[in-house]
């Protein structure tokens, strides 16, 4: 029997083994894609190993088809797939499933449907007189589609005809008939065409700033020793670091190697393809979430082609198929979106140090504040440090200023939003005709809906969360963040049938309201997951903002890192302090992170900036290091907590959270496992934590109870929880593995 292993889209399912019958007269290779059975279906899986070894006693089933004779996916990749899987615990599967493109499951991918009017009965004879013989006994709707193929010689995109009124049965009468041909053809799509800001623009000729000068410098020498290293840039906020990016990205596709950059969120994307695609012309590529499945998958095979020499996208970009990178960009490192929440949670960051060390690349994770894993690590000496300490032109650092909002409320009751400090400023930049933006890290209009009679709160059904309330055209409706659910918001209590209802709390919505009634003249819009559902809103937004063509900016924090918007010159920071009462050791790190980011965009033009920030908190220490952005006070102050609680960057933390169908069930499962890994860390210097109800006890209907194993050693840890589970198969499907969590909720 000829064997190999296979990675199949199945969740938490391991490498399954197929044989290769003799009919097929070579095997794949590894990274060619294979029809298989799984069960009673026939799935499309990818080849990770030759030399496979069959279960004994176990029938091994033969492989359906082989669809292609080349690697899909280049084996660099499929072993970076299969690190994934193993340090995350997760199934190769769905490692592979993140690095295979949109439609990879079908043999031929996205193609384009082509209809072109057929000789000698099409064009030839389709004239002035639309009875002629060959046209008899057509429809008014046939013959205007063949109107419309005359006067389009190289024929129409089937759905540009759909389009205008042919449906798909009128073009298939019309191809039975002989009158018109359908052929499938490669036809890319071009993201490039919405990815553009109104106002990207760059000087390539500009001189760089001395630290600039020395930052690219420093990096460049170590590009050019061709081997694996890691590189922490260092520079506060509008200090030009992603020119440092650019100028160090074209010195090293003049060494005939690639480019991957990688940024924290979609909203970042088009200005940094912008900024690119002007530098290196068409030889870029983007990779994200928010662009089509044909998109996608036209992009990832113009770089499997080697089409391009410079890949900028969001995390699982990481896994581009590039062939030969020389340097990998990781934009804003701290932040928590490289943090994949579903299976494999792996850390894109972490990824792409791995995937450089195995191609002998530099990387480059660049931060205004810079998590305490990778400081530590250029403290340490791990990696090279570079800083630059000044702003472009010598801007200086917008100026803070704190508002006690304990005071505010005592002075204008519960109720207030807009304190005085920065209802005046706002007031202030709208007449000097600047521009604002506002943060509150919370959407939708009010936080709870309860009953004043009864006390009776408005809870998910399936979540131990209360419902957030958004305004929809019909009325109030409440939804729940977490599993989607929502209800329309009644007019009187559903337990004690009372009409005292009240709403409580704030988010973006009901911010941007407040915001529209204190300056009616001003043009007020907000950027949230809410606002920028549609496909092309958050970059049509942005761009009216760079255009002058918005006042006062309010978001989440979408809004608040990465973006270069000259005419800001005030940033109002609402409820500084939402992460602070959170139960995660990094809720400290978080805020302060998100205080200085934001901060940053203001003053990035010629007028200095200022920002405003409202907090109950004033004197908790990430906010005030925060105010000063001093982030060396922050690392020392964190890390001396880190250390006295050994919470990571100290040790190593592995979150697993078991799911039942009610709390006795999930805790009695948990304990069962805790046992066993009690037993192992008496001989593995690791701890046990737990079991203990999780803060978000229920979730999409299921009981949640989790448990931590914190220690130095990772891989014995991942090795004594995977034996755990494997003495339990039954609970393997309820339990979820986080290695190196970000957040422990």
């Amino acid at each position: 029997m000829r064997l190999i292993s296979v990675a199949v889209p199945v969740p938490q399912l391991d490498a399954l083994t197929y044989n290769v019958p003799h009919a097929f007269p070579a095997l794949p290779p590894i990274g060619a894609r294979v029809r298989v059975p799984v069960g009673a279906r026939l799935l499309v899986g990818c080849v990770i190993g030759h030399d496979a070894v069959g279960e004994p006693g176990t029938e091994t089933r033969d492989v359906t088809e082989i669809l292609d004779r080349e690697p899909f996916l280049p084996p660099a990749i499929v072993d970076l797939c299969r690190w994934v899987a193993d340090y995350y615990m997760a199934g190769i599967g769905d490692a592979i499933g993140v690095a295979m493109p949109p439609a990879s499951r079908r043999p031929c991918g996205y193609k384009t449907r082509r209809v072109v009017a057929a000789t000698p009965h099409g064009l030839s004879t389709l004239g002035s007189d639309p009875g002629t013989a060959d046209h008899r006994g057509l429809t008014p709707r046939q013959r205007d589609v063949l109107a419309m193929l005359a006067a389009a010689a190289p024929g129409l995109p089937a759905t540009v005809l759909r389009s205008r009124g042919a449906s798909g049965d009128v073009i298939g009468r019309l191809a039975a008939r002989g009158l018109v041909a359908i052929r499938a053809e490669r036809d890319e799509r071009d993201p490039f065409e919405r990815a553009a800001l109104a106002n990207v623009g760059r000087d390539a000729d500009r001189a760089l700033t001395g630290e600039q000068d020395a930052a690219l410098a420093t990096l460049s020498r170590l590009a050019d020793a061709g081997r694996f290293q890691v590189a922490l840039l260092h520079g506060v906020t509008g200090s030009g670091k992603t020119e440092v990016y650019l100028r160090l990205a074209d010195h090293v596709c003049r060494l005939g190697r690639q480019v991957l950059l990688l940024v924290p969120e979609i909203a970042l994307t088009p200005s940094v393809a912008a900024l690119l695609r002007s530098a290196f012309g068409e030889r870029v590529a983007i990779q994200h979430s928010a662009l089509s499945d044909g998109e996608r998958h036209d992009q990832w095979q113009r770089i499997r082609r080697g089409d391009v020499d410079v890949v900028v996208g969001t995390r699982s970009a990481v896994f581009a198929p590039l062939a030969r990178p020389g340097l990998i960009i990781v934009d804003e490192e701290h932040d928590s979106s490289y943090k994949q929440e579903d299976a494999p949670r792996y850390h894109g960051r972490d990824v792409a140090i791995v995937r450089a060390k195995a191609e002998g690349a530099l990387v480059v994770l660049g931060s205004a504040t810079p998590s305490l894993e990778s400081y530590q690590n250029a403290a340490a000496g791990k990696y090279t440090r570079v800083t630059i300490e000044r702003r472009v032109l010598d801007r200086p650092l917008a100026d803070v200023r704190l508002v006690n909002m304990r005071e505010e409320y005592a002075e204008q009751g519960p109720d207030v939003i807009v304190s005085h400090a920065l209802a005046a400023a706002i007031e202030d930049r709208l007449a000097r005709r600047d521009q604002v933006v506002v943060l509150l890290n919370r959407r939708g209009y009010s936080t709870a809906v309860f009953c004043r009679q009864c006390g009776d709160t408005f809870e998910c059904l399936n979540c131990s969360v209360s419902l957030t309330v958004h305004r929809a055209r019909a009325g109030w409706r409440a939804r729940c963040h977490y599993c989607n659910s929502s209800m329309d918001v009644p007019r009187a209590c559903r337990k004690c049938a009372a009409p005292y209802l009240e709403q409580a709390g704030f988010g973006t919505e009901k911010v941007e309201q407040r915001l529209v009634e204190l300056f009616p003249g001003a043009r007020v819009r907000r950027i949230d997951r809410d606002s920028v559902r549609r496909r092309g809103a958050l970059t049509a937004m942005l761009s009216k903002f760079a255009a002058g063509e918005v006042d006062i900016l309010v978001g989440t924090q979408m809004i608040a890192k990465g973006h270069d918007f000259p005419r800001v010159t005030l940033v109002g920071v609402i409820s500084a302090d939402i992460g602070l009462g959170l139960a995660d050791f990094r809720a400290a790190e978080r805020t302060f992170q998100l205080l200085t980011q934001v901060a940053g965009r203001a003053g990035r033009g010629e007028r200095a900036g200022e920002a405003i920030v409202q907090t109950l908190y004033p004197e908790h220490y990430s906010i005030q290091v925060a105010c000063r952005q001093d982030y060396a006070a922050f690392f020392g102050r964190e890390l001396a907590y880190r250390r006295s609680m050994r919470y990571p960057p100290v040790v190593a933390l592995i979150n697993a959270v078991v799911r039942g169908r009610t709390f006795a069930d999930a805790m009695d499962a948990a304990t069962t496992l805790v046992r066993d890994l009690d037993a192992a860390a008496a001989r593995v210097p690791f701890i046990v934590l737990g079991p203990a109800p999780a803060p978000l006890g229920r979730l999409r209907g299921e009981h949640r109870v989790q448990f931590f194993l914190k220690g130095t050693r990772r891989a014995e840890m991942r090795r004594a929880l995977r034996e755990a589970l494997a003495a339990y198969p039954h609970l393997r499907k309820r339990v979820t593995i986080d290695v190196d969590p970000l957040n422990v909720l």
